[in-house]
């Protein structure tokens, strides 16, 4: 049975990459809690669907994460709105597979911006409206600590991601905002299940996780509401490793 948070009822939760796998899920999750969410995505047509399936629940942005001005336009646009923003869950990235060897300089870049920088941009953006209770949940990875090849720099800006969430909560708890870091394992979105994740993959998650069933995205979708609301108010500058006990192991 699905947890009830009462407290994210009429929340403004804005949630990047929300079109597609743990995002979608953490869309419909919230707009169940009866939140006000709003997503963007570079999928338009997933994005579109979703927020048409929600019957205006939800209001979708197609965005380029890696634009600042589209950033700050989007967050200023749900500020003004709004008049307040209570939870930023920063889940958009991109995860190539690329040799460090045959790197180049502009893909090392381009995936920072958008696995790093946009999460940097998206806060900064929304301070205005960020109050005493507001919650940031970014999202890592626990690639960050078991270091898989040939993807060293996503696990790079995972682990950029770590520090930012730990000096940042430094810097935003005095005005009463939380900032933790949520790291999923290997979930079984859609995307992961067609590209990724065959049999042998499979056997391989199941050997390494503590317990062995497959993570799904609803349960992501679970633990990033639980940071959201005044159940976790104890937690800040943390990292939640949702990896059915993975890195542990």
């Amino acid at each position: 049975m699905d947890a009830v948070y009462q407290d994210l009822s009429g929340k403004v939760v804005l949630i990047t990459g929300g079109a597609n796998g743990i995002g979608a899920s953490m869309v419909e999750s919230f707009c169940q809690q009866g939140a006000k969410v709003y997503f963007c995505d570079l999928d338009e047509a997933a994005g579109k669907k979703l927020a048409q399936s929600l019957s205006g629940r939800a209001g979708f942005r197609k965005l380029n994460l890696e634009r600042e001005a589209s950033i700050r336009s989007w967050v200023k646009q749900v500020g003004k709105m709004e008049g307040r923003i209570d939870v930023i869950i920063n889940n958009a990235a991109s995860d190539p597979r690329i040799e460090f060897e045959s790197m180049t300089s502009k893909q090392w870049d381009d995936l920072f911006a958008r696995n790093l920088r946009a999460y940097f941009l998206t806060v900064q953006s929304a301070l205005p409206w960020l109050k005493k209770g507001a919650s940031i949940v970014n999202f890592a990875s626990i690639t960050f600590h078991i270091g898989p090849t040939p993807m060293t720099a996503y696990v790079s800006t995972k682990g950029g991601i770590i520090g930012f969430t730990r000096s940042l909560a430094r810097e935003l708890g005095p005005k009463g905002i939380r900032v933790n870091t949520l790291s999923p394992g290997w979930i079984m979105t859609e995307r992961q299940l067609k590209q990724f994740v065959d049999a042998s993959v499979k056997k391989m998650i199941r050997k390494a996780q503590c317990m062995p069933e497959l993570l799904q995205p609803a349960e992501i979708a679970q633990v990033a509401m639980f940071l959201a609301s005044e159940a976790s108010s104890a937690l800040t500058g943390q990292e939640i490793l949702a990896d059915r006990g993975w890195s542990y192991s």
